[in-house]
């Protein structure tokens, strides 16, 4: 889920929300409850866990002679 930078044109007060793409953007500022709210893009829009052992260069490679499961062609 995105996260999006909203700044208030009216008290200058900044904040971070996790949003699904397609939701509306936030237009009250919670500071001042004026609807002055302008969202841009935060800078963890981009960010992805890597949870677990992960993959690995040889993981979906053939290797030369070899097939996916790791036998030999011609066995």
């Amino acid at each position: 889920m995105p996260t999006y930078d909203y700044s208030c044109e009216a008290c200058g007060h900044e904040l971070e929300a996790f949003q699904k793409i397609h939701d509306e953007p936030l237009q009250t500022c919670p500071e001042c409850t004026k609807q002055t709210l302008k969202r841009g893009v935060g800078g963890g829009s981009a960010t992805f866990r890597f949870v677990g052992e992960g993959f690995y260069i040889n993981d979906y490679k053939d290797s030369v002679g070899g097939s996916p499961e790791g036998g030999n062609k011609g066995d």
